[in-house]
């Protein structure tokens, strides 16, 4: 988060790691090989002025711990871009086969938001 800015973003602007896109449906009569595909995750990493942020009541589960996803050092440098985007996707590749549960033992909601596409 970065509230007046940087020198090379003179404004506004906070570090946003997401779902680029996300897993397909997937069915029984599938075969293994098509399901491990289908549910890929593609993520993203980049900066994001604040008047572009649209809030949703949805938050990302506290084990996720959005705060050591990416760090600044690694959008530095293209490699370091890259290693951040693998890490991520890992992790968001894990949560999306196996959300963590709500208090009512059923999956989150907060992770089933984001594997819907926005429809404006």
């Amino acid at each position: 988060v970065f509230d007046d800015g940087s020198k090379a973003r003179p404004f506004g602007h906070c570090l946003v790691a997401g779902v680029a896109q996300a897993p397909l449906k997937v069915t029984k009569r599938m075969s293994k090989k098509k399901i491990t595909k289908r549910q890929r995750v593609k993520p993203f990493v980049k900066y994001v002025n604040y008047s572009h942020i649209m809030p949703t009541r949805y938050q990302v589960p506290a084990e996720v711990q959005p705060a050591t996803l990416v760090t600044d050092q690694q959008m530095d440098s293209p490699d370091g871009r890259i290693e951040a985007k693998k890490y991520v996707k890992k992790l968001l590749q894990e949560k999306f086969l196996t959300p963590p549960p709500d208090k009512s033992g059923k999956p989150s909601k907060d992770v089933i938001y984001l594997r819907k596409k926005l429809r404006f």
